[in-house]
């Protein structure tokens, strides 16, 4: 009709309010006067069996705390490889082939190689398995990995890569020995 007056917008808003309760939009979420509890129109209880949602920080640490410097921070853990930090494998060359004799309980003749790694430090490599074909000036891949019952020796030489060959006639664990799968005769 062309007669009816338009309604303010503030009007119309307090109407709203009086009808439907405050809304989001006409509040701030940091608004002083209300808590952000009062502004979540769908808000219900927890269930019994149901952990209720916390924003509450941990306890801070009080200052007698700090004064007693009762914070101490964890020991850094000593890696099990130290050449071969942030790397699984480097390329070596060797320089002597050896063998070593086990700790205590174990009596053997344990296959070991001393290897110049690419980045120019000396270590002490294990080569597993029966058999090897490494000497010296051979290219060999170094991976990280202790060997238990030799003292100071804290690589592995890496079995069918580059100059070391693999285990031969190896049936179980081959992927570790660098054996291909043998072929069946029928």
């Amino acid at each position: 009709m062309p007669g009816t007056p338009i309604p303010s917008p503030l009007l119309l808003s307090s109407l709203r309010t009086l009808a439907f309760g405050p809304s989001l939009r006409s509040h701030s979420i940091h608004s002083p006067i209300q808590p952000a509890a009062t502004l979540l129109h769908h808000h219900h209880p927890p269930h019994p069996g149901q952990k209720s949602f916390s924003t509450t920080p941990h306890r801070l640490t009080t200052l007698n705390q700090v004064l007693r410097k009762a914070r101490v921070p964890q020991r850094a853990r000593h890696p099990v490889s130290p050449a071969l930090v942030n790397r699984p494998h480097m390329k070596a060359v060797c320089l002597k082939v050896t063998t070593m004799k086990p700790k205590k309980p174990n009596s053997a003749e344990r296959k070991v190689a001393k290897v110049r790694l690419s980045s120019g430090r000396s270590v002490t490599c294990y080569i597993q398995g029966e058999g090897h074909n490494v000497q010296q000036h051979s290219v060999v891949l170094v991976r990280g990995g202790r060997s238990q019952d030799c003292p100071g020796v804290r690589y592995h030489l890496v079995r069918g890569a580059m100059d070391l060959g693999g285990v031969a006639q190896r049936q179980t664990s081959r992927s570790k020995y660098g054996t291909k799968k043998p072929k069946t005769g029928a």
